[in-house]
């Protein structure tokens, strides 16, 4: 089944041209890369899908249907949920706090004046739950800002768990982190892959990290795809050498 199909999609900025007429098809339960050189639109992919600009020419389908009039807001309702390479958290809020405001909103409790005790107990059994899977139970009563950069990461994931995504988009989830920090966050989306079987879209510039997690790498380059397949078929992709490399395609 097509979770995510993207048709023809083409994004203008006055004179430049960041996508020109891509398009890609994630099926459900995919595990996808999205990986090129710097410019090659890789955020700009991401920013059409979820809602932030429309595209200029083309149409983002989601579960079969055509979103390109929905806002980001209706987007994440209907379960298209990301982060970002500048990671998104309260900072001045503890863990358990960071993920109550996602679970609120997804519940849509964030706005009630009063919840009774039955309905505030279920939104903290979804919190320790959530912070059992992404492994932050014993430091949820911490202050975000206090933690290492690779937990505030997992913290940002979890915030996007708590939304209940059909597909999660991670804008280069290991960005910054050290070599534990890296396996921590690769571990991680392993485990909700296999074990939840989540579609996740991920951007990523650690080819160890994409070639070794990747069902299927989606290559760009200046705005247009250059490669699509598994990772061993982009391995060996001439043209993939050429833009990473320097070699003759």
């Amino acid at each position: 089944m097509s979770l995510l199909r993207l048709q023809n999609i083409s994004r203008s900025f006055g004179s430049l041209r960041a996508l020109e007429e891509v398009s890609l098809e994630m099926s459900a339960g995919e595990l996808r890369a999205v990986i090129g050189p710097n410019g090659a639109g890789k955020t700009t992919l991401f920013n059409m899908v979820t809602g932030f600009f429309p595209p200029s020419s083309g149409t983002v389908w989601f579960a079969d249907r055509a979103i390109n009039a929905l806002s980001a807001e209706r987007r994440t309702r209907l379960g298209i949920v990301r982060t970002f390479q500048i990671t998104e958290i309260f900072p001045d809020l503890t863990v358990f706090e960071n993920l109550r405001i996602g679970v609120e909103t997804a519940a849509r409790s964030n706005a009630l004046p009063w919840m009774s005790r039955a309905r505030r107990a279920g939104l903290e059994r979804r919190v320790d739950e959530l912070l059992a899977v992404t492994g932050l139970a014993d430091k949820s009563e911490r202050v975000v800002s206090e933690l290492a950069h690779g937990d505030q990461r997992v913290v940002e994931v979890a915030i996007a768990l708590s939304l209940e995504p059909k597909l999660l988009m991670l804008d280069e989830p290991t960005a910054g982190m050290g070599d534990e920090e890296t396996d921590n966050m690769v571990s991680l989306i392993r485990r909700l892959h296999d074990e939840r079987q989540l579609s996740i879209l991920f951007i990523e510039h650690d080819m160890d990290v994409v070639f070794g997690i990747a069902q299927r790498i989606t290559v760009l380059d200046q705005g247009r795809v250059l490669a699509e397949g598994t990772p061993d078929e982009v391995a060996a992709d001439r043209r993939v050498r050429a833009a990473y490399l320097g070699e003759a395609a």
